[in-house]
């Protein structure tokens, strides 16, 4: 069964870190999968990854060069107008969504997002041949707040041999190489208002005695590095776009995400199978992941939640979270997940 993966994106972001590691795990169990990005700098890594992989690449600058013969194309898109240049070409696409479908912003914020989610996206998926979104609740919630049909959940995975605890010793020794003499927390979010940094900064305000390692870049990064100075953080370090994440999440005693819009969090799920403990907010996409106080913390993302919830987080806990993922939530486990649910679109029809 010939699938092509068909994205709009110009840079690499969470939608193209799934095709690489997941096209080449369906393409092992029986796919014939392609991908189809734009001819952009920025995805030039991923699509030679796949290259290497075995996985035909169409870099396109105009869709009509894109084939015609495939069985199923499978969409996602950074930006909801692109969608209309997609159905021009594939008119039965299926609909791969990956970002936040609500966002829990306080003060009647989450009601502005989600009217305008319907207007923007909900069109969209309601026109697909069908959806697929990364998880259970997204999917139940796409049916039941926005009316959209055909929606199957194929939950996220993770690498359990890239992200996984520390061996005897190297903490200590990767604590060296960065540097990190007391407790450290990792908060590994894209700045975007959604992962809610100024709770973090606030948190960080709380526990002076404990680093703060700020992974990501975005729209806000400046406002982010501002707000620390006039808040005289001395414990909080922004250390941009990182390729070494493993070896921080090794390194690191817990991560924080005060996040208040996920679909299915990636980072929640390296960190849990780093075997570390999370400290994350009680919104659906994280409370799918984390089962309080067994595999992790959910908390209201008030800073002195947070800074109690990182004192007391334990050990334990990551250990337990390193458990859960994999039984549940490894690439192979996703891999076949998302072959079965094409295969049987297919036979469908």
């Amino acid at each position: 069964m010939r699938v092509l993966f068909l994205s709009d994106a110009r840079r690499i972001g969470g939608s193209e870190v799934y095709l690489r590691e997941m096209l080449p795990r369906v393409k092992a169990l029986g796919l014939s999968p392609e991908a189809a990005l734009p001819e952009a700098e920025g995805t030039l890594p991923v699509r030679r990854a796949l290259e290497a992989a075995g996985i035909p690449v169409h870099a396109y600058r105009d869709l009509e060069a894109l084939p015609e013969a495939v069985d199923l194309v499978v969409a996602s898109a950074w930006y909801p107008q692109s969608y209309r240049r997609f159905f021009a070409r594939y008119p039965r696409l299926v609909l791969l969504v990956h970002d936040q479908i609500e966002v829990f912003y306080p003060l009647g914020g989450r009601y502005l997002y989600r009217l305008g989610y319907r207007l923007l996206q909900v069109p969209n998926l309601r026109r697909a041949r069908a959806v697929l979104t990364v998880s259970r609740w997204a999917a139940r919630w796409l049916e039941r707040v926005h009316g959209v049909k055909g929606v199957h959940a194929v939950p996220n995975g993770v690498d359990v041999e890239r992200f996984r605890p520390p061996l005897p010793g190297e903490k200590e020794a990767l604590k060296g190489r960065y540097g990190l003499k007391r407790p450290a927390v990792l908060v590994p979010a894209r700045m975007s208002p959604e992962k809610n940094h100024l709770a973090v900064l606030l948190t960080a305000r709380l526990l002076p005695q404990v680093d703060f390692l700020l992974v990501g870049t975005g729209e806000l990064l400046g406002l982010w590095r501002r707000a620390a100075r006039l808040l005289g953080l001395e414990n909080v370090r922004f250390l941009g776009r990182r390729e070494d994440m493993p070896e921080l999440y090794r390194a690191v005693d817990a991560v924080l995400l005060p996040t208040l819009g996920e679909n299915q969090s990636l980072a929640t799920l390296e960190a849990m199978a780093s075997g570390l403990p999370v400290v994350t907010t009680p919104i659906p996409a994280q409370a799918e992941l984390i089962q309080d106080g067994l595999t992790g913390r959910l908390v209201p993302p008030h800073p002195r939640r947070l800074a109690q919830a990182l004192r007391e987080a334990s050990p334990e806990l990551g250990k337990r979270a390193r458990a859960f993922v994999e039984a549940t939530h490894t690439l192979d486990q996703a891999a076949r997940r998302l072959a079965a649910t094409l295969k049987r679109l297919w036979e469908e029809g």
